[in-house]
């Protein structure tokens, strides 16, 4: 069968210049922000037209750091990096065609001088420089399965990490900054089997090292330094 090439109809702006930190699926972190920035021939208001009305949309995104794999079995991350299930019935970002898929709040849409039709997102799963091949409307009516089961998933849906972070660090930012970093790191960005407490991470986010490390479910952040 002849392959069909995608085109690539916007990227991406956010706070993750790596992979690292970045949520594993989208909505994990509600008040994540980035935007949208339409490639020139997409810039044009009509071609969003009546999205004003949505409150969601899904994204059709590649995984641009991953590349193409054709092995049809990988090691879930919450599932402690160990077990091994059929590619297709997880989200991994090795894949036969590194195809993402992200459901994003809007928060506004805007024209701006600079790069004409912008979506400001909320809740993005996306490394900065993220190139989208499509845009959708979430639907609500049909989008959402409100008796479906979520698999290996749903026994780990509820893990988190109990995050402390010093006064004197919280007292340099506004509290917007501190909550959102605070959901990041609650959902634990280290890879799954990593369990040394003496052990310091750190990744960068808006323009910042955000470094901590972990002893049991408590994570402690230990310097958030220019980046």
């Amino acid at each position: 069968m002849k392959e069909a090439p995608m085109k690539i109809i916007a990227t991406v702006k956010s706070g993750f210049p790596t992979k690292f930190g970045i949520p594993r699926q989208s909505g994990l972190v509600n008040n994540l922000p980035a935007q949208i920035i339409f490639e020139p021939e997409f810039r044009n208001p009509n071609a969003i037209r009546g999205l004003e009305g949505f409150s969601h949309i899904w994204l059709i995104w590649k995984f641009s750091e991953s590349g193409e794999s054709n092995s049809l079995t990988v090691r879930p991350p919450r599932l402690g990096g160990n077990t091994r299930l059929g590619v297709f019935a997880t989200r991994s970002p090795f894949r036969p065609n590194p195809i993402g898929l992200s459901c994003v709040k809007i928060e506004s849409i805007e024209q701006t001088e600079k790069y004409g039709t912008v979506i400001n997102i909320l809740g993005a799963d996306l490394m900065d420089g993220t190139p989208i091949y499509d845009i959708k409307p979430y639907l609500p009516h049909s989008d959402c399965v409100t008796d479906a089961v979520g698999g290996f998933s749903d026994e780990v849906k509820d893990y988190s990490l109990k995050v402390e972070i010093p006064d004197q660090i919280k007292e340099r930012f506004d509290g917007q900054f501190i909550e959102t970093i605070t959901e990041i790191l609650a959902n634990d960005p280290r890879p799954s089997y990593h369990h040394d407490p003496e052990r310091i991470y750190g990744f960068p986010y808006s323009g910042y090292e955000i470094k901590f490390r972990v002893n049991g479910d408590t994570l402690t952040v230990i310097e958030v330094e220019n980046g």
